[in-house]
């Protein structure tokens, strides 16, 4: 089974293969190269023609840290840390963050001369331990555009009482990978990381004056932005996370050509219009967004401030056909439901097996979610958050809905996907289907959901087709904020939301239990919660489970 399983691996690795990421991989025995250095190192120190100014807001708590010497990123403060991108025992996720600089917002928001000199301090060891020495994670060419993004954008900030050194050495190292990215984009493979390093490359062109250069990379920015968005709005990926960062991203880009007094392509234009009703499509009541696809909840003021800026109006489309999601929403009940296939390969690394899941939130309260993502100090709960199990939804014979690659990615896959939404007097049906679960021919799973016109009455129906007796499990993952206990008689369990409202859960066609579950949709931190478990197996090929959610009020 082992051999096997990695012989699939192999092939699915064969398969997700390019020329540009062959290309890639080769060049980098290039970019570790001392000749590669000392071209490098030939780069200009010009100081910049145009800065672009950076006006997300930082955290000031996080910075003082910072400020006092250690250094805090996703929930995991390192202790004494002059050079924290040499961290230890820490996972990729972390070391990305660091070495992007997001974190220089967190010492601006301080905003004193020592938050100045601390930044200075950092950036001047960066240089010198990794300027012009090529490392895997801090030279990937997103992480490279953002870096020259923070670091453009804060130069104001970091010349305040900075000595000529420092600001020839920022500018030097600035041209230098900017350098390095004009070779390697061209070798970028297919994903988001390409219009994260034109994103670099465009500031780049606009600091430098240099019309040539940053009209080349807006081109092919646009050419990226018609491959990777949908016809709704949505990012190929199918990540509400991914969504919410290129919006950022895009809105940047449009913000420095707009102070640099150069024309915005009508494709960026289109795109940030596009795509932040897609965000709010996303958003749960609370203000946070849905667990879908390596998703957390992020922090819903952040997102009022992207939206705000994106100067798009559009509301959410209540049907997202080419990403894939389903939006049910009467009264204040909101229901999000995943009907789409895994995206493509190049987009998934980050896509989780959670096919025909949903989340349920009342106004401002979460009821029914998915368990999130946890990008944290430790790899941990990378594989665990990827799974079948980690969603509200069927599992079948323990197997996930689609094959989970150990280095991220989607192997196999299901056949077929597909969703049809009715709507009659309010109320609303989803009828979806999944064929081929787990990319094998031994089950499907259909899942039906109503949601009744007041939003006090939810109701579903999972079926499972296929060979016989097998054993299949329907999850659904509670809020940790929900206080949940079983009734046996019923066969049910009643639910209290932190504001006193009560709900009852009922089902038939499996035995139901509250088991244990987790939640990691708050950033950096891992949350203790409960599951109703509704466990039933396949008989002459076929099983089913209905279930129901209602209001206590509405019973009486």
């Amino acid at each position: 089974m082992n051999a096997n399983r990695a012989f699939r691996f192999l092939e699915h690795k064969i398969r997700r293969l390019s020329l540009r990421k062959i290309l890639y991989v080769f060049s980098t025995a290039v970019f570790k190269s001392n000749l590669y250095r000392r071209l490098l190192e030939k780069a200009g120190e010009e100081t910049p023609k145009f800065l672009p100014t950076d006006n997300w807001p930082g955290n000031a708590n996080r910075g003082a840290v910072t400020v006092e010497g250690d250094f805090e990123c996703l929930g995991t403060v390192i202790r004494d840390a002059d050079k924290p991108w040499l961290a230890t025992s820490v996972s990729d996720a972390w070391l990305t963050s660091v070495s992007e600089f997001n974190w220089l917002r967190d010492l601006r928001a301080v905003g004193n001369d020592e938050a100045r000199a601390r930044a200075r301090d950092l950036i001047a060891r960066w240089i010198d331990s990794h300027g012009s020495r090529w490392q895997k994670i801090s030279w990937r060419p997103s992480v490279t555009g953002i870096r020259l993004a923070n670091w453009l954008g804060h130069r104001e900030f970091l010349a305040v009482g900075a000595d000529a050194r420092f600001l020839n050495k920022l500018d030097q190292s600035v041209h230098q990978q900017g350098r390095y990215l004009q070779h390697v984009a061209k070798l970028t493979p297919t994903g988001i990381d390409r219009i994260l390093a034109y994103k670099g490359l465009i500031l780049i062109g606009l600091s430098d004056k240099n019309t040539a250069q940053f009209s080349k990379w807006l081109t092919r920015l646009d050419h990226e932005i018609d491959t990777q968005f949908l016809g709704d709005g949505g990012h190929v990926s199918r990540s509400p996370a991914i969504e919410l960062s290129l919006l950022k991203h895009l809105i940047d880009i449009r913000a420095a050509l707009r102070d640099a007094k150069e024309e915005i392509s009508h494709t960026l234009q289109t795109a940030i219009d596009k795509i932040a009703p897609m965000v709010r499509f996303f958003r749960h009541g609370d203000g946070g967004l849905a667990l879908f696809n390596g998703s957390d909840e992020e922090e819903g003021w952040l997102i009022d401030v992207v939206l705000t800026r994106s100067e798009a109006r559009g509301k959410p489309l209540d049907s997202a056909p080419h990403s894939g999601f389903e939006r049910l929403a009467a009264n204040r009940t909101l229901l999000l439901m995943d009907v789409g296939a895994p995206p493509r390969a190049g987009y998934d690394q980050q896509a989780h097996a959670g096919a025909l899941s949903f989340e349920m939130s009342v106004g401002k309260e979460r009821i029914i979610t998915n368990c999130g993502a946890h990008f944290g100090g430790t790899e941990s709960w990378l594989d665990a958050q990827r799974t079948t199990a980690a969603h509200s939804t069927v599992t079948v014979e323990d197997v996930n809905s689609a094959e989970l690659l150990e280095t991220n990615g989607v192997g196999g896959r299901p056949k077929f996907v597909s969703a049809e939404r009715r709507e009659a007097d309010g109320n609303i049906w989803i009828d979806a289907a999944l064929i081929g679960y787990g990319g094998r021919n031994t089950a499907d799973h259909s899942r039906r959901v109503y949601l009744s016109a007041n939003g006090g009455d939810i109701r579903g129906e999972d079926t499972i087709t296929g060979n016989d007796s097998q054993k299949f499990v329907a999850r659904f993952h509670l809020h940790p904020s929900i206080q949940a206990s079983l009734v046996r008689q019923a066969n049910s369990v009643l639910m209290r939301t932190p504001s006193g409202s009560g709900w009852r859960f009922r089902a038939s066609g499996g035995v139901i239990s509250l088991q244990e579950s987790v939640y990691l949709g708050i950033p950096g931190e891992v949350k203790r919660a409960e599951q109703v478990v509704i466990s039933a197996a396949t008989q002459n090929g076929n099983g089913q489970i209905k279930w129901a959610i209602s209001r206590l009020a509405d019973e009486n």
